[in-house]
């Protein structure tokens, strides 16, 4: 299969948005074995796919092979003993998920890094080859799976206790006949609603109509006459398989006056860019009771007081009865 090589400057482009949030992250300085790990290749057909040149994405037909180089880097100043190896993960709840340790599925079974193991000098990097191997009996689907580079080291309180620091590459890998499935999807509506902190998020959903698993990246842009805010970029890291929905969610990390604003969305998975308009009243209104309208709050309010009010009766009713039995004499009994 044709190759092109590219050339990734940021060094964790592939290390930052790789694995899922499990993946360690590691700033300059820090006494953890800072290692990342980024491709060197990708197919020529996918030049142009933004997400194909961090993550393994492929079609491959059954009993095809194929080979992918990625560039691990030893960024501690210390020497590195760096593990490879490929391992399982899956899409659960719209998140891409890696499997703990070395637990491994199909498709890493598949999977086999040439080199198991390097040792990096401080600043050195090296490449290495890995080649997937589809069996000719694997079955129509897509497959998710990981590349990893892996440290292990003794932590300073205890000499007993490892730490492991790894950092990866997704795969995609779709199986089938014929030519890549179409990757498509619709956007179903914009909402705004109270973020976690003091800006409002806008959120978008978003319906997979293809055949690809979705990595949702994207902007929102706001207008309100002639005056305008943004672009704001999508806030969550989000996965759809297809048939499924999923909820992008835009922090607008600006203070806005207040009023009606006109907002579009722009959202994209790989070349494939979809857009929406809509409106939004900031500030955003607190939420109200689940499930309640304002007709039933107002009903169920009218009937405490309402219940109030013949509590005190009642109790008025008592106390005034209790007083004029006290204040009657009592017959005696012949």
């Amino acid at each position: 299969m044709l190759l092109a090589s590219v050339a990734l400057v940021a060094l964790g482009l592939s290390a930052a948005p790789a694995v899922a949030a499990r993946e360690q992250r590691y700033e300059p300085g820090d006494e953890a074995a800072a290692i990342s790990i980024r491709l060197l290749d990708i197919p020529a057909k996918r030049a142009e796919d933004p997400r194909a040149r961090v993550y393994v994405i492929d079609h491959l037909k059954p009993g095809t092979t194929i080979s992918r180089r990625a560039e691990v880097r030893n960024d501690s100043p210390e020497t590195q003993k760096i593990e490879l190896y490929a391992g399982a993960a899956s899409v659960e709840n719209n998140t891409f998920t890696v499997a703990d340790g070395r637990t491994g599925n199909e498709l890493s079974g598949w999977t086999r890094l040439k080199t198991a193991a390097l040792e990096l000098e401080p600043g050195e990097r090296k490449p290495v080859e890995v080649e997937i191997a589809v069996p000719k009996n694997a079955s129509k689907g897509e497959r998710y799976g990981a590349i990893w580079a892996q440290v292990s080291s003794a932590t300073k309180q205890s000499g007993n206790v490892v730490q492991v620091h790894r950092v990866g590459i997704r795969v995609y890998l779709d199986i089938g006949p014929g030519g890549d499935p179409p990757t498509d999807f619709r956007i179903d509506g914009l909402a705004a609603e109270r973020g976690t902190g003091v800006f409002p998020v806008v959120t978008a959903k978003v319906t997979n109509t293809g055949e690809r698993a979705l990595d949702m990246t994207g902007r929102l842009s706001l207008n309100k006459g002639a005056v305008r805010a943004g672009p704001f970029k999508v806030t969550n890291g989000v996965t759809i398989l297809p048939g499924q929905s999923g909820q992008v969610r835009i922090e607008v990390n600006q203070t806005l006056p207040a009023g009606v604003w006109d907002v579009q969305v722009v959202l994209a998975s790989g070349i494939v860019e979809r857009s929406a308009d809509g409106r939004i009243t900031l500030p955003v209104a607190a939420p109200m009771t689940v499930g309640k309208s304002p007709k039933a709050v107002w009903l169920a309010y009218s009937a405490g007081i309402g219940a109030l009010l013949v509590l005190v009766v009642l109790v008025g009713w008592y106390l005034a009865r209790r007083q004029r039995t006290r204040g009657t004499p009592a017959r005696r009994q012949v």
